[in-house]
């Protein structure tokens, strides 16, 4: 119960991160450029479709830095999540938006753990309050997004082999810790359920 009372009642989206939560993330130095390199981690689109159900917004925000590094375009990223969308809708699920920073670190305001992600959203998404969202990820930028943000965290610690620097920072300031989006949506949903 003390794991379910950190979700917020009355949870108002649910924001994602994507290499590492959605798809196996990149060896550190690679980059996933083009949907041959997005392997969809297992159980991902049926989490995303429990969400769908449950009425609660998905919203993805991916740094890319990649793109100011010239490894890859803007268009191959939005080729990417069209694919993604495809497959997913397979399972008959969506991702409601996808918000890219495509920006190198000390370039602007969208970099997460910078806000801009979020107030993108919050334009979408007329409402939207930090504090009745949770955000799940894999690493610190992701935690502290959401610390910052005041939303309920949840870290992501599936590929241990994968991990970046500051996962033990990550872990202390996430709110919970899981191994998958699939847990993740169980506590989520198991919090939305006991408020029923």
């Amino acid at each position: 119960m003390a794991l379910i009372a950190a979700v917020p009642v009355g949870l108002a989206a649910v924001f994602l991160d994507r290499d590492g939560v959605l798809n196996r993330k990149a060896p550190e130095g690679s980059f996933v450029s083009s949907w041959d390199d997005f392997h969809v981690l297992p159980g991902v689109p049926q989490a995303i479709l429990r969400l769908n159900r449950a009425g609660l917004p998905v919203i993805v925000v991916s740094n890319q830095r990649g793109i100011a590094l010239g490894r890859y375009s803007a268009s191959q990223v939005d080729s990417v999540h069209q694919c993604f969308q495809q497959f997913l809708a397979l399972s008959g699920a969506h991702i409601d938006a996808f918000l890219v920073c495509p920006h190198d670190a000390g370039r602007c305001d969208c970099r997460k753990p910078l806000p801009g992600l979020f107030l993108q959203a919050a334009a979408r998404f007329p409402g939207l309050t930090a504090s009745q969202c949770v955000m799940i990820g894999d690493a610190l930028v992701d935690m502290e997004f959401g610390r910052r943000l005041g939303m309920t965290t949840i870290l992501v610690e599936s590929d241990l082999s994968l991990q970046i620097p500051g996962a033990g920072q990550a872990a202390e300031l996430a709110s919970l810790r899981c191994a998958s989006l699939s847990d993740a949506v169980d506590l989520i949903l198991g919090r939305e359920s006991s408020e029923v």
